[in-house]
């Protein structure tokens, strides 16, 4: 069978369901417009949210890859996953029926 593979589904189903939820999305929103990696404390100033609801929110970002995090200092710095440019769109479109989906990276 040439179609979407249950693995594949299963990947795919889980990155959805981690972008299901409005302020994770404006979260992931804020990292992936930043220009270079972003401080915690810089998400909870742009989103005026508490900082245990950003990093509640970093949390499972990172947890599906959707971000990456680095220890520097007192600090947490948070930035895309690059990756995600490509693999997002290619889910999106796998699901669809738009191109054959890739194996998982």
């Amino acid at each position: 069978m040439n179609g979407l593979t249950q693995a594949a589904a299963d990947e795919y189903a889980s990155w959805f369901r981690c972008l299901a939820d409005g302020t994770r999305l404006r979260v992931l929103h804020v990292v992936a417009s930043a220009h270079g990696p972003i401080t915690v404390g810089e998400i909870v100033d742009k989103l005026d949210k508490s900082q245990s609801t950003i990093s509640r929110h970093l949390s499972v970002l990172a947890e599906e890859r959707f971000v990456l995090t680095e220890a520097h200092g007192v600090r947490t710095l948070v930035r895309v996953n690059p990756d995600c440019m490509r693999a997002l769109p290619e889910a999106a479109a796998a699901v669809m029926g738009a191109n054959p989906p890739r194996p998982s990276s």
